[in-house]
């Protein structure tokens, strides 16, 4: 019934004008996003023009054919009026002799007019719309060769399913762009798709979540203990712990409960455990989900904790390094080297100098202040000296192997890598050559070259990379990972730092004693005491490098508006300052603070500056943007940090489109109206999009109204990444709430056990999912933040954080 009030509604026929195309101005090949000029045949809306300007997500329109446009006219600030279209048709021939016309045109290789009044007379005036719904047809045409037959039905397919499958896409309630996604998904089986198993949009569209599906399920009469919409709650749970929470299994009694809600979630019928469980065991039969013990996975995730554990015992078992050199000979070395650079190693630091050198695979991690850095440089400044290699690639010959590799999860950590010892470091996805689509061009068969792999900020690295990397370390390669266990993990599923550390299977080495606190850094102070779960007494006493500005939620806005205004009057740029916030809605939230910072730091109350409107965000040459969305092609990344450089309007270029030029680290990307949606304001952002990076003034708001997200390993990340100024605003309360929350969110992974199974030889073949009884145990579902990076700028000697602050007594 409901479907056919849709048709009677679609019947009705809004706005539309109907037209041949003249010219193609612009279109995108990856969404189908079409800007064109038509010349108006016929219109039922109040337009006299004989052309018109139309957009929207649309195929290849073909010349010389009639389409209608369903949608409305627009008023365009710099274009005009403009066309926005919903939904299309093309015009087909109604008469007998333009459905002749039509089969024998250039469109159907191998069609003369005999064989097209052949189908005609064979199949009616309503041949079209006959062969497209039953192709067998054809074969009742006579002396019509089946390749011909076949080739008719194809071309029909190529340019009328597309059409079909929109309208009927439209009906059902799906916008133009997602309508376009799911056709691109299906192409001519996008109609029987939807039609029967409309839940399988789930697990093959990104955009489409459960409720979406299962309102279409609705309407074709899938309700209630359908097994195809008990499939798709059991994988959507899945995925949404995998993503949102960063759990690689979840247990079976957990997903059953967490289905068995999502199914009766305002409906009245219950669903059985045993239907579920049902259709668990049958998603498991078609290797779409997999079971062991009662642990439930993707597949993805579970060969990549397997994978990932082989290949860490692949490495583990080379055993040429132990004795390559004596301890003699690496001690001159070191004493050496230390007499070369000026310093003087501590004891933990030569204990994981040596272990790097004389071990197949070290992990090395410490907190602020400790000296990671310190030993990357040793490290690789020992390596080239016993070794007899120098860490001047340019020395190297084109066939030659550079022998040192480096790399980190974000650019802005890779850069902070080369810096610090010289080397060239790159991201880990530029280092496996990422394709964009989810594959890489190094692996077992075309491995990495080099004989030592550091990664740096390995606490970001989540299961699936660290298994697409470990499994394109060739043999005899040493690997040394890098990181700090008590930051925030990965914002993909898993734990690899913090379980690789808990199995205790690997050469470890922990750097503890501070450094840097020598040098008077009241941050490292903090930090330390965050990490052992207190706070210092003199959490809100000036510090030179620190400060804690009391003040409600409601005040935040206006601090942090005092505080930069007075950074911006002794010249630090919007580079040097970074907000860092848990939580993106509310008076204290992200989007709230850049709209504030926007107008702080890269004004435009003069109208000099080139903006552009997008949404309800305005876009500024200089403003500070994050990027959204991966672009391997330009080497630009999920969480990278930029600055607007360019504007152009499209009156000034030729390819008559707004465009956006941003600026990351040098590397420009350009960016048109449509893509847009890739980047947004970095004024401030996430304490998970900051991760990786270091800035020389942070400011973070701590107030009860982010209680949802307030942790200890949150607080302690988002300190940390204050290079010389730190300042704290808002409630000492909520600072304790987030510094004693710890643990509270813990990520359900297996590698830590797979692990220490695989290096027993104790592993067993897994266990298929039984029903019985599991424990009960509640898992919350939080959003996460992707990684993100910024490029710190220096020249604050001498300053505090004080020094940003008004002071008139608002903020005591």
């Amino acid at each position: 019934m409901k479907e056919q009030e849709s048709l009677d509604l679609f019947k009705e026929e809004p706005t539309y004008v109907k037209g041949h195309h003249l010219v193609t101005i612009f279109y995108n090949e990856q969404n189908l996003y079409t800007v064109m000029r038509i010349r108006i045949e016929e219109t039922n809306a109040n337009y006299e023009d004989k052309e018109a300007v139309i957009t929207g997500y649309l195929p290849k329109i073909h010349e010389q054919e009639t389409y209608c446009f369903f949608g409305d006219f627009k008023e365009h600030p710099k274009f005009g009026k403009q066309f926005i279209v919903t939904s299309f048709r093309k015009e087909m021939p109604q008469t007998k002799q333009g459905i002749i016309t039509y089969l024998s045109s250039d469109l159907f290789k191998g069609i003369g007019v005999k064989t097209a009044e052949s189908i005609v007379d064979t199949l009616g005036e309503n041949s079209i719309s006959r062969i497209l719904s039953k192709p067998s047809l054809l074969e009742t045409v006579p002396k019509l060769p089946p390749d011909k037959a076949k080739s008719v039905y194809d071309t029909l397919m190529k340019h009328q399913g597309l059409e079909q499958a929109m309208i009927a896409l439209n009906e059902y309630g799906f916008g133009p762009q997602l309508s376009m996604k799911i056709y691109q998904t299906y192409k001519e089986t996008t109609l029987d798709i939807i039609q029967n198993n409309p839940y399988q949009l789930v697990e093959d569209v990104e955009g489409i979540g459960f409720g979406r599906a299962d309102d279409l399920g609705s309407q074709l009469g899938l309700t209630g203990n359908h097994p195809d919409r008990l499939k798709a709650g059991c994988f959507y749970i899945l995925e949404l712990a995998s993503q949102q929470a960063g759990h690689v299994y979840l247990d079976l009694q957990v997903l059953l409960e967490k289905v068995k809600d999502l199914l009766e979630e305002n409906k009245k019928e219950e669903i059985e455990f045993s239907s579920i469980a049902e259709q668990i065991i049958q998603l498991e039969e078609e290797g779409k989900i997999i079971g062991e013990e009662k642990k439930v996975y993707l597949p993805s995730l579970y060969f990549s904790e397997k994978g990932l554990v082989r290949n860490i015992k692949r490495i583990l078992d080379q055993t040429e390094y132990k004795d390559q050199f004596p301890e003699s000979e690496f001690l001159l070395a070191l004493g050496d080297l230390e007499d070369r650079l000026g310093v003087q190693y501590a004891p933990s630091q030569k204990e994981a100098i040596q272990t790097a050198l004389m071990s197949p695979m070290l992990m090395l991690t410490g907190g602020p202040g400790t000296g990671k850095t310190t030993v990357i440089k040793g490290i690789v400044e020992l390596y080239g000296e016993l070794h007899g290699c120098s860490l001047d690639s340019s020395m190297y010959k084109k066939e030659e192997v550079f022998p040192f590799v480096l790399a980190a999860p974000t650019g802005r950590a890779a850069k902070r890598m080369t810096e610090s010892t010289g080397l060239p470091a790159v991201t880990i996805h530029r280092l496996l050559g990422w394709n964009g689509s989810g594959g890489f061009d190094r692996d077992e068969d075309n491995p990495l070259s080099g004989k030592i792999l550091i990664v740096d900020e390995t606490s970001m690295v989540d299961i699936w990379l660290a298994h697409q990397l470990f499994k394109a370390v060739p043999e005899h390669m040493q690997v040394i990972l890098v990181g700090d266990e008590d930051q925030l993990p990965s914002v993909g599923p898993g734990q690899v730092l913090k379980d690789l550390l808990a199995s205790e299977c690997i050469p470890t080495v922990r750097l503890t004693d501070i450094y840097r606190q020598a040098e008077g850094s009241s941050i490292i102070e903090l930090a330390h005491e965050i990490k052992k779960g207190g706070l210092p007494e003199n959490l809100t006493m000036q510090q030179n490098d620190r400060s804690f500005i009391k003040c409600t939620q409601g005040q935040i806005g206006e601090a942090i508006k005092k505080v930069v205004l007075n950074a911006k009057k002794k010249g630090y740029a919007p580079m040097d300052i970074q907000v860092l916030a848990p939580m993106y809605r509310g008076p204290a939230g992200i989007d709230r603070m850049n709209v504030i910072l926007q107008e702080i730091l890269n004004p435009n109350s003069e109208g000099r500056r080139k903006e552009l409107k997008f949404g309800e965000v305005v876009y500024r040459i200089g403003d500070k943007v994050l990027q959204l969305v991966n672009q391997p092609e330009n080497h630009v990344y999920n969480g990278d940090m930029g600055e607007i450089v360019s504007i152009f309007y499209a009156k000034e270029n030729t390819e008559k489109q707004d465009m956006i030029v941003v600026s990351f680290d040098g590397i420009e990307t350009t960016y048109t109206r449509q893509d847009l949606h890739q980047i947004t304001h970095a004024f401030c952002c996430s304490v998970h999009k900051s991760q990786g990076s270091e800035f020389p003034i942070v400011i973070m708001p701590i107030v009860k109204s982010y209680y949802r997200m307030l942790r200890r390993n949150l607080i302690y990340t988002g300190i940390t990444r204050s290079k010389q100024f730190l300042i704290l605003l808002g409630e000492v309360e909520a600072m304790e709430i987030g510094v004693k929350r710890n643990d509270e969110l813990l990520r359900q992974t297996t590698l830590q056990e797979k692990l220490k199974e695989i290096l027993s030889d104790s592993e067993g073949p897994p266990v298929e999912i039984k029903m019985e009884e599991a424990e009960e145990e509640e898992i919350s579902l939080l959003y996460t933040d992707r990684m993100n990076e910024i490029d710190p700028l220096i020249g604050m000697e001498n300053v505090t954080p004080y020094d940003f602050m008004e002071k008139d007594g608002d903020y005591p």
